[in-house]
Parts: C-alpha cells; structure tokens; sequence
C-alpha cells in the first residue's frame, strides 16, 4: 500500500506500508480525502522540539507524552474523509461503502492511539487506514467528500468560539487568517455574531476572510487593529512570540481573548497589563465530538460553506512538493490529498 511519510524533515512516499487489518470494533477504509493541517506543517519542522515539550508534559496532571521514534518513518493525516471497505470481527459499522469522517483517534485493546503523528497508527496521507466504529460519523448523500474532509478544522473553529462564550451582539476580532483563524470566523458568523473583524498582512488571506464571513479587515501593517476595533472578544490565532503580550497592552478594559494560536516557542508576557484591564485569557485546543458532529452538520448543510478553503489538490506523490509550498502563506490556504 502507498502512504507519504515523514522520514528526516521531509515527506516521502512509500509503497511497501503493509495494509492494515480492522480488529474488533475497528473499520478499514479507503481514504477519499485529508486536508494539510498547519500542525503537519510545524511538526514537519520541529518534530524533535515538539516531542520534547510533549515529554516534560507527560508527567504533570492533564499531560501526555508523545511516544514517537524520529528516526522512524512517521504517519500523519488528521483532517479526512473516508469510505468503509469492512469492519473487523464482531463490529457493529456502517456498510461497505459508506462515506464517513470521524474524530482522529483509534480505540485498540491497549488505549487510545491518536491519528495526528505516530510511527504505527496510519494517518489519511495513505491509501487505507483504520478508524473506529464508535467515533464514525456517516457523512449525508450528495456533500462532496472533499468538504466533509475539513469537518476536522471547522471543529477547531467551532470549538474556540464555543470557549468564548461570546453573544450575536459582541464585536469580535480575529488575529491571523490562516487556516485557524478562518475556521474561527467561519465559526462565529456560524453562531451569528454581528460584527466580525480579522487582521491580516496578507491581502489573499484578507478577502478569503471576507468570503468566510469576516464583515471587515484589517492590514496590521496600516496601523493596529485595536485602533479600529474595540472588541468584547479577541482570537488570537498567529502563533508567534510578542503577539500576546501586545494584544494584552492594547485590548480595551474587560476584553476576552482566547489564544487558539499555537506557539512552540518561549514568550513574555507582562501580567500587569492583563491585571489593570481585568482582561480575560483562555487558551484553547482541539474540539469535543458533539463540536465535530456539529461541524460536519454545518458543512453538509451549506451553513459553513469551505468550498473557498481548497486551494489545491495533490496525490500522495505531492505531498512533499505541497508541504514546501504551504510555508508560503500567500499561496494557498488548505491543500487535499486525495489518493
């Protein structure tokens, strides 16, 4: 079977990978689409930091080590959809055939194996993979399986503006508008509120933002958000160091920000001016399966149209040539793989 893989920093293709048995309460499926995730991207780059942070985590309450080998070839693949070849032994599944997505993790008989990185479990940037029965969700008739594919981003979305309790009425502004920060906007104009703002320096990821439903952008280098915006709830969605802290200096009084960036590098923040303004922070990850199920509503009913996020399409032959071109911000917003 043919899958790309990580092996040294780069993406290759392998066509030796062993197929994959479904066990008991498990599915084989064909893969139909995965999307890149940024997260691929970074870990691509900085796999060695990113374990190692993971493994000072593994020993404190809420933590958990990841138990990869770099040396090894590593699968990745998170935000797919698929179609159910056949269940394992004494499985209850959806029949051969079916189209499904589910939330990236595999149940076997010693745990729970994450489908993000991982030297054994096979992610969607191959041919077949495992899922499971329990955590399948059947994607309806007629919604084109490259969409149902990034059910997995909107619930990104979907689920930090769930931690923001924010109403129809509140301004919202929204730091960044790469793949993170436009799944929040399509999130929040999802839920209804009434006033959108995203900041970007890329006039691309600007008007990809207006699609999605921003109701007015912003070009940080044209002066500072917060000098047009004065918003009840702020996303941060860069990732990088010195954004927090700047957020923190210039948000008004009694503003909530949630930080749904992901940033892997050490950063300073002075506490003072979150403490004077009484600013709220909330830092978010990931999504719940009933926030995965809603996502894949709202894309199958045309309420979070994703169309606009595809950008482009490779086989599993390109995944290398695409990881290179998505650290170019400019050029494209979410890259599929279909095998």
């Amino acid at each position: 079977m043919r899958a790309a893989v990580l092996r040294d920093g780069r993406m290759v293709l392998r066509d030796d990978v062993p197929e994959p048995v479904p066990g008991p309460g498990q599915v084989l499926v064909d893969v139909k689409a995965c999307g890149i995730c940024g997260s691929d991207l970074h870990f691509a780059k900085h796999g060695e930091e990113m374990v190692r942070l993971s493994a000072e985590m593994s020993g404190l309450p809420g933590g958990g080590g990841m138990r990869l080998d770099l040396s090894r070839d590593v699968y990745l693949g998170h935000e797919f959809s698929a179609e159910v070849i056949e269940a394992g032994p004494d499985t209850d599944a959806p029949a051969p055939g079916t189209t499904v997505t589910s939330v990236p993790a595999l149940l076997t008989a010693t745990g729970v194996e994450p489908i993000v990185y991982s030297n054994t479990t096979i992610g969607g940037y191959a041919e077949r993979m495992l899922l499971s029965a329990p955590l399948l969700l059947t994607v309806p008739d007629g919604v084109d399986p490259r969409h149902a594919a990034l059910t997995e981003p909107m619930a990104v979305g979907l689920h930090a503006v769930n931690k923001s309790a924010i109403s129809r009425g509140e301004t919202a502004l929204v730091l960044g508008c790469g793949p993170v920060g436009i799944a929040v906007i399509a999130a929040l104009r999802h839920r209804g509120v009434e006033h959108i703002v995203a900041a970007d320096f890329s006039l691309k990821r600007r008007e990809l933002a207006r699609t999605m439903g921003a109701h007015e952008t912003l070009d940080p280098a044209q002066g500072s958000p917060f000098d047009t915006a004065e918003p009840a709830v702020v996303f941060e969605a860069v990732g990088v160091p010195g954004i927090l802290n700047d957020l923190l200096r210039r948000a008004p009084a009694g503003c909530r920000v949630v930080v749904a960036g992901v940033c892997m590098e050490p950063d300073t923040v002075v506490p003072f001016f979150g403490t004077a303004k009484e600013i709220s922070v909330q830092f978010v990850f990931a999504y719940d399966f009933n926030e995965f199920g809603e996502a894949l509503r709202a894309v199958a009913e045309g309420e979070i149209d994703v169309a606009p996020l595809i950008t482009g399409e490779v086989d599993l032959a390109g995944v290398g040539a695409a990881f290179d071109e998505l650290a170019q911000p400019d050029q494209h917003c979410k890259v599929l793989v279909t095998p």
